[in-house]
C-alpha cells in the first residue's frame, strides 16, 4: 500500500491531481484507513491507464466511463476495446501529423545548411522538388502530404 504522497512522487504529479481523480470516481475500490487514502497495486495500475488515456487526449468524464465499465465486468469488454481502438486511431493520426511536421523541420534544416554553404538559395530553388537528393526528396514529399 502506498500513501498519496508516495504515489504523487512516483508519477511526478501533484497530490491535488490524485485527490481530484478520486473525487471523480476514478478509484472506486480505494481503501481508506482512518480517512486516509491507501493506494494498492490496483490503483497504481488504474493510474497508469488514466495517465495514458489523458495523454491520448481523453477527457476525465470519458475516463470515468471506462472505469465504470471496468466495475461492470466482462459484459463491457466490447465497449472498452472500442474505446481503446478509437484512441489508438486518434494517436496514430496524431503521430502521422507530427511526423509530417518533423519532416518539414528536417527539410528546412537541410535546406538552410545548403543555403549557408552556397551563400544563396538559387541552386536550391532550381532543385525543388524533382532534383533533390533521394533521401531529402522523401522528407520533402512527406512534409507536403495532406
Amino acid at each position: 500500500m502506498y500513501s498519496i504522497g508516495q504515489v504523487a512522487e512516483m508519477f511526478g504529479m501533484p497530490v491535488s491531481t490524485l485527490r481530484y481523480y478520486d473525487k471523480q470516481g476514478l478509484f472506486p475500490n480505494m481503501e481508506r484507513v482512518s480517512g486516509i487514502r491507501k493506494f494498492s497495486e490496483q490503483e497504481i495500475e488504474a493510474l497508469r491507464v488514466i495517465e495514458c488515456l489523458k495523454k491520448a487526449g481523453m477527457e476525465i468524464k470519458d475516463i470515468r466511463k471506462f472505469m465504470d465499465w471496468c466495475s461492470e465486468g466482462s459484459s463491457t469488454y466490447p465497449q472498452r476495446k472500442a474505446m481503446f481502438e478509437e484512441r489508438k486511431a486518434h494517436m496514430e493520426a496524431e503521430i502521422a501529423r507530427m511526423n509530417r511536421i518533423l519532416d518539414m523541420l528536417k527539410f528546412k534544416c537541410w535546406y538552410y545548411e545548403q543555403a549557408i554553404r552556397d551563400g544563396n538559395e538559387e541552386k536550391l530553388a532550381a532543385m525543388i522538388p524533382d532534383e533533390l537528393p533521394k533521401d531529402i526528396r522523401a522528407i520533402y514529399d512527406s512534409s507536403h502530404e495532406k
